[in-house]
């Protein structure tokens, strides 16, 4: 999390925490689901007498060429085969005729899911060919003239505004339109009179299946009757209206698209993280520097805060995809409002995406789209901890002291009936409309004491300043019910979870229902626009009972409704417990340290919220840290994989902080996480980084600066050892090694670690696979071809071949070395067994007879005596010996040589 103060603010800044963002898993997928399929449907462009489909499931390893056989489908000119994925839920597919001619779509192949797909002309679908008709026949209750239909199939696009006439025949106060689904089993709906009204369900959208449905008054009815079957002279009053409401967002005249996650184990994954503004500017138009511009030095370079955009990401999707990353975390997408907010984390209106990210042409929905087309998730940084310092739109904004006088007319706008804050709109000073937040005189209701009397203080111009000019938590400016009244003064206290952190960060009274369903309905709407995960900010500032009892089962409720109880175990929450100690235990606080929210509550409490937080809170401090739960889930049983018990997690997983903390060294990291693995519910699904945009390890305020050859190794260590690998933005290249992470305005962004990264993604690139650059051209090919890049690719194309570095349990029984471990993963017929040494070499006592084969440099040892010795000395290198086993063949060699990886 970031929080930058307002220059003008009289402060009372208390040790400000970076704003740190928070990892949070919700509800991570269990070990051996369902065997997952997909029926594949093929028709080739020409003539083939046969045709032959060649694919390997997500994480795994492709056929032997040329494929396997499909069989000539009923439909002419097409083709099917069945295929069985295991535990993955996707595929790689090529095609050819078994005489040398392929269609692998242009050196990109197909990438499909689960369930039914098809392949015609280069295209993917998923209608099966010459099927049955699938239509919903929808009856809408209007008094409009002329209704029309908006409409998206599921998984599909919307209509052009407004939609479809309603114009099949039907009787009197209905309207009906009949639309065929494809291979869709549901759509979305909106209904408007194509003259500016609409009927979007309050911002939800309808939900309508196939066959016979009415919508009337806001209730959809499924499997319905026709409403004119029984009497079609029935008439209605020509004054009714349908059931409109507007919301927040999206408008009334846009209505809320969907989309839908790809799923499948996020520990297959590793994960890129962009602060959104500072990655690549696809889109000038929409940048702002902001009323600091000049002031922090961001104007002498031309380089305003918000510069980065979703156009920019869109277009570089590539980029992160050629390095290996299959997951991108980005940082919090909601509109925003403070003087510095190109961060993301000083939220306004959660129901609404900030315009400074979005472009014609790239939305976020387009974003999230293009991303998944790609086999790229897209993780979405949210706050449920605090909004910005003017509250939040739609649940309570304060309003403050201020007068156009001869000293502060330069700061208030005059006020314009029905004039509303839009950052895009800026004045030559930078500054918004802010005429919508002040008032000369006390608004009826006010609290605030002394409204208006000068304090005797001045602000940095010299200008006097007055009592509830600026929002504070002390001033009786927001109310104790939606916000919490007091300041943090004790980090390991109860009052971490219960006060402001900052001034600029106004902290939502979570215990509060209103308060809960204003942001549980908020981020159900980027659920349902197909997000595959939150990385939870601040969450150590909610007590874990409210997260337990409220927030999290709401989401996984959501979740389940939109793709059932196993898909939506798949939805990754990682949350930010930041504890910046080097130790197990947060100073001896177990309700502040990291593991302490991954798992469930262990006694009823209080039915008010309130009081269940406190009941909690001295509950669980009186039990200290050796009354605490402790589990194996990441630990073998000696060489045995075990399956994980998850019936007493919470919901949320976390970043690993103490790893992040320990990084000074990747050994130090690596026996400090081991050290706290018994706590936490299942460590394997921890989020691991070396350094963010808050914080270094040891919580230095510098992005890591220890060197090359310790990237290297840090790197190694996070790809081959538990937990799901992560990246800050630039570390592939060492960007702004040594800067300062942030420093607010007080100096350019250009100096410190959340520098622009445009400049080294200048070009064209192309990725051909995860980990492998087709094309690329510029600046960009420049950065791709540096050694530790190539390290990294490297990394992760070993990583994605060898299943138990993705999602095995650990063992150093048996295991001398200094970084040196087994790994073991083990889902119905797949097994996969692996010896892993980091840097130097290692002993392996105790292990399996048989066959390993190095995934580095595909050496071959046959071990008869249960020992294995791996010679190795050079810091980055890793050896990766894989138990070579029927049915579960070592992978072998993976990639080519690289400066580290040899």
């Amino acid at each position: 999390m970031s929080e930058n103060p307002h220059p003008r603010y009289r402060r009372r800044l208390l040790a400000a925490l970076a704003a740190v963002p928070l990892l949070l898993v919700l509800f991570p997928p269990l070990a051996a689901l369902a065997a997952n399929s997909v029926t594949v449907y093929y028709q080739p462009a020409t003539s083939w007498t046969a045709v032959n489909v060649h694919y390997a499931p997500a994480g795994g390893s492709w056929t032997t060429a040329p494929g396997v056989a499909m069989t000539a489908d009923g439909c002419a000119g097409w083709f099917r085969k069945e295929i069985s994925l295991g535990d993955a839920t996707g595929v790689r597919l090529t095609f050819n005729n078994g005489s040398g001619t392929w269609d692998n779509n242009a050196g990109n192949n197909y990438l499909a899911g689960t369930g039914v797909v098809t392949v015609a002309g280069g295209t993917v679908g998923s209608a099966v060919p010459c099927g049955t008709a699938n239509t919903a026949k929808i009856y809408y209750k209007t008094g409009w003239g002329t209704t029309y239909l908006h409409w998206a199939p599921a998984g599909g696009s919307w209509t052009t505004a407004p939609g479809a006439v309603m114009n099949e025949t039907a009787c009197a106060g209905w309207a009906l339109k009949t639309v065929s689904l494809g291979g869709a089993s549901a759509l979305q709906a909106t209904f408007t009179n194509g003259s500016g009204a609409w009927d979007n369900n309050s911002g939800q959208n309808y939900r309508v299946g196939a066959g016979v449905t009415t919508v009337s008054g806001g209730v959809v009815t499924g499997n319905a009757a026709s409403p004119c079957a029984a009497s079609p002279s029935a008439s209605a009053s020509a004054s009714v209206s349908p059931s409109v409401s507007p919301s927040a967002s999206p408008s009334p005249t846009t209505p809320a698209t969907t989309g839908t996650m790809l799923g499948g184990d996020p520990r297959k994954d590793s994960i890129y993280f962009v602060l959104t503004a500072r990655f690549y500017d696809g889109d000038g138009s929409n940048n702002r520097g902001g009323s600091q511009h000049t002031k922090s030095g961001n104007a002498a370079n031309n380089d305003p805060m918000f510069r980065g955009d979703f156009k920019g990401l869109v277009d570089k999707l590539d980029y992160i995809k050629a390095l290996g990353f299959s997951a991108v975390w980005i940082t919090p997408v909601v509109l925003n409002r403070s003087d510095y907010d190109y961060h993301g984390y000083h939220g306004w209106d959660f129901y609404e995406v900030d315009p400074r990210l979005e472009s014609d042409g790239a939305s976020y929905q387009d974003l999230i789209d293009t991303a998944h087309a790609k086999g790229l998730k897209i993780y979405q940084d949210v706050v449920f901890n605090h909004s910005s310092r003017w509250g939040a739109k739609g649940l309570f904004t304060p309003t403050v002291y201020g007068v156009r006088d001869s000293q502060w007319s330069w700061y208030y706008n005059e006020k314009v009936a029905g004039k509303a804050y839009h950052p895009l709109e800026e004045n030559a000073t930078g500054n918004t409309y802010n005429g919508d937040l002040w008032s000369s005189t006390a608004p009826a209701g006010s609290t605030c004491p002394n409204f208006g009397l000068p304090t005797g203080a001045k602000s940095s111009e010299g200008y006097a300043l007055y009592n509830c000019q600026w929002p504070s938590p002390t001033a009786k400016m927001f109310p104790s019910d939606l916000y919490h009244q007091c300041w943090i003064g004790n980090w390991e206290g109860e009052d971490a979870r219960s006060c402001w952190l900052h001034e600029d960060l106004a902290d939502f009274n979570t215990e509060n229902a209103t308060v809960q369903n204003y942001l549980i309905g908020a981020y159900k709407k980027y659920i349902d626009m197909g997000v595959d995960g939150f990385r939870v900010d601040t969450a150590v500032h909610i007590p874990r009972v409210t997260w337990n009892r409220k927030f999290l089962p709401a989401l996984q409720a959501h979740l389940t409704a939109k793709y059932g109880a196993a898909k939506a175990k798949d939805f990754y929450i990682f949350g930010e417990v930041a504890a910046f100690v080097n130790d197990k235990w947060n100073r001896g606080s177990v309700n502040h340290s990291a593991q302490f929210y991954t798992w469930k509550e262990r006694k009823e409490y209080s039915s008010d919220d309130v009081t269940a937080a406190i009941e909690q809170f001295d509950h669980e401090n009186n039990l200290g840290t050796g009354g605490q739960p402790t589990s194996t889930n990441a630990f073998l049983s000696g060489n045995t994989y075990h399956a994980p018990d998850h019936s007493r997690f919470s919901g949320m997983n976390i970043i690993d902080m103490r790893m992040h903390m320990n990084f000074g060294d990747a050994s130090n990291a690596f026996h400090n996480g081991k050290d706290s693995d018994d706590s936490v519910n299942d460590a394997t699904y921890n989020t691991v980084y070396v350094d963010s945009h808050d914080y270094g390890p040891n919580k230095s305020s510098t992005r890591y600066a220890g060197g090359t050859d310790a990237w290297a190794e840090n790197m190694t260590l996070m790809w081959t050892f538990r937990g799901i690998p992560t990246l800050y933005y630039g570390s592939e290249i060492e960007f702004k090694a040594g800067q300062k992470i942030d420093c607010g305005p007080s100096c350019p962004l250009e100096t410190t670690g959340r520098a622009y990264y445009g400049t080294h993604l200048a070009g064209t690139v192309t990725a051909s696979d995860f980990g492998v650059v087709g094309s690329a051209s510029g600046a960009v090919a420049t950065t791709l071809s540096q050694p530790l890049v190539k390290h990294l690719q490297r990394l992760n194309q070993i990583r994605r071949a060898v299943p138990a570095l993705q999602m095995g349990q650990y063992s150093t029984e048996g295991v001398s070395g200094g970084m040196a471990y087994k790994r073991r993963y083990t889902s119905g017929s797949m097994d996969s067994f692996a010896l892993i040494t980091v840097s130097g070499g290692a002993t392996f006592s105790g292990i399996p007879n048989g066959t390993y084969v190095d995934a580095v440099t595909g050496d071959t040892r046959t071990v008869t005596n249960g020992s294995l010795t791996i010679n190795l000395n050079q810091k980055g290198n890793v050896r990766v010996y894989v138990l070579s086993q029927s049915g579960n063949p070592a992978p072998g060699k993976v990639g080519a040589d690289t400066t580290y990886l040899k």
